[in-house]
């Protein structure tokens, strides 16, 4: 038995052994303030108006919510305090960005903001309750002509799903979901599209929910974290849209300082990538991830990945700006 054990290990090919592609960051954000692992995870508000004014919210956990523009000038920060995760939508004339508030490590909230696009500021709209726990992931599903939710993933495993309303004039938000993982589970992105939720468990992989409340609560591992293509932790999750229901999911390996690509389609293993040294720094043990396909003026005509770099010595941590097409050529994705 330990015999064909060994020969079954010799077999099996090491994240080493597995192609890995290499793309180059096209721009960095200004480093976070807090010198220790601080920069978590990003989001991308796109201008339609003006798509190269753009501007990006990301986490400092250890202090608050930064705002960036694509140059990765910081505009503006905001002293949440320990807010983990963040994601953003349009709805209702605002732009209505959410928050794992990790403040209580005993009892989670979701904190909501306003983006106040030409001020490139946050302004508070509440914090509220997501029952028991740490708040540790964060993500948003608003489906077309839908009602507006927010996902707050755990540290624990535990999914609570929170839909945000207004009520007398005032913005709310209520759980009505729960949903549980065995284990720490983080990062999550909903397609809009689709009505699917991907939600990573760190040393399992990732999760495929339905997103919308009465949806079952038992989920389907679409992705193992097998140390080849997926090295644990899963972290990082984001949605590569392409079409009505087609593109990438893009997960963050961050045992091997990569991201892999499955087609949403059919979740069948489409390639990976590192972002490696050139004008700007390699990135290393990524936590949170971001993509749009969509344009963002003259530079990033193919859309735009942000990713967070866990190592941008001498400097504090911060986010690589990364051309979405660098991605897609780098891999031969038609």
């Amino acid at each position: 038995m330990l015999l064909a054990t060994l020969m079954l290990l010799q077999t099996v090919p090491a994240a080493q052994d597995v192609p890995t592609a290499q793309v180059q960051a096209m721009g960095e954000t200004v480093a976070v303030a807090s010198l220790e692992d601080a920069a978590d995870d990003p989001a991308i508000w796109r201008n339609p108006r003006d798509p190269a004014a753009s501007l990006i919210v990301a986490t400092d956990k250890k202090a608050g919510l930064n705002v960036y523009d694509l140059s990765g000038k910081l505009r503006s920060s905001l002293a949440a305090g320990r807010v983990n995760n963040v994601d953003l939508r349009a709805w209702g004339g605002q732009v209505i960005v959410a928050a794992s508030d990790r403040n209580d490590k005993a009892n989670a909230k979701l904190a909501l903001y306003a983006l106040d696009t030409r001020a490139a500021a946050l302004r508070e709209i509440g914090r509220f309750d997501a029952g028991a726990g740490e708040a540790y992931g964060l993500c948003m599903y608003a489906p077309r002509g839908g009602r507006l939710h927010a996902f707050v993933v755990k540290k624990d495993g535990t999914i609570v799903q929170m839909e945000i309303l207004r009520e007398g004039g005032a913005i709310k938000a209520d759980r009505v979901r729960t949903m549980k993982l065995a284990s720490q589970s983080e990062g999550c992105v909903a397609d809009d599209r689709t009505g699917a939720l991907f939600v990573g468990e760190e040393d399992v992989g990732v999760w495929r929910f339905g997103a919308n409340p009465r949806d079952a609560v038992a989920g389907e591992k679409v992705i193992a974290a097998d140390g080849q293509r997926l090295v644990a932790d899963v972290e990082g999750v984001a949605i590569a849209a392409e079409g009505a229901r087609g593109g990438y999911l893009v997960v963050s390996s961050q045992g091997d300082s990569a991201y892999g690509l499955w087609r949403l389609r059919d979740m069948a293993y489409a390639g990976r990538f590192r972002i490696t040294a050139g004008t700007f720094g390699a990135t290393n043990e990524t936590d949170g991830i971001e993509v749009s396909t969509a344009g963002f003026g003259p530079r990033l005509q193919g859309g735009l990945m942000l990713a967070q770099d866990g190592d941008n010595a001498p400097a504090a941590q911060n986010f690589k700006l990364v051309r979405w097409a660098d991605v897609r050529k780098a891999l031969g994705l038609k």
